[in-house]
C-alpha cells in the first residue's frame, strides 16, 4: 500500500519542472528539492495565498530536519500517508502552485 502511495507522489514530483528527489526505499515520506529559494516562504504562501477550488496543501519545510545550517532550505518533506486520491490532488496543487509562485 505504501509503495503505491510513494509511487504516486514520486511520479508526480518527477513530472514537475525543476523538482529533484530520490525514490525512498523504506520511509513514509519523500524529501524534494523545489525550484524556490526558500521552501518555508513557499509553504507559507501556499497556506495563506494560494488555493485551487478553495483547497490548498501543507508541507513541512525540510530545513528543520538537517543539523547543518541552511541545508534543506529549498526542500520540503512530503508524507504519503493520505488516500491515493488525496495524494493526487495534493500533487496537482503543488505543481500548479509552483508554476504560479515562480511567475
Amino acid at each position: 500500500e505504501y509503495d503505491k502511495r510513494r509511487n504516486i507522489v514520486f511520479d508526480a514530483l518527477q513530472d514537475m519542472e525543476g523538482v529533484i528527489c530520490k525514490k525512498p526505499k523504506g520511509a513514509f515520506y519523500i524529501t524534494a528539492k523545489l525550484p524556490v529559494e526558500n521552501a518555508e516562504d513557499f509553504v507559507r504562501w501556499l497556506l495563506t495565498d494560494y488555493d485551487i477550488d478553495n483547497e490548498t496543501v501543507m508541507f513541512a519545510p525540510a530545513e528543520g530536519f538537517y543539523a547543518t545550517e541552511c541545508m534543506g532550505r529549498d526542500e520540503i518533506r512530503i508524507s504519503y500517508v493520505l488516500k491515493e486520491e488525496d495524494l493526487k490532488k495534493a500533487m496537482n496543487i503543488l505543481k500548479q502552485g509552483l508554476i504560479e509562485y515562480n511567475k
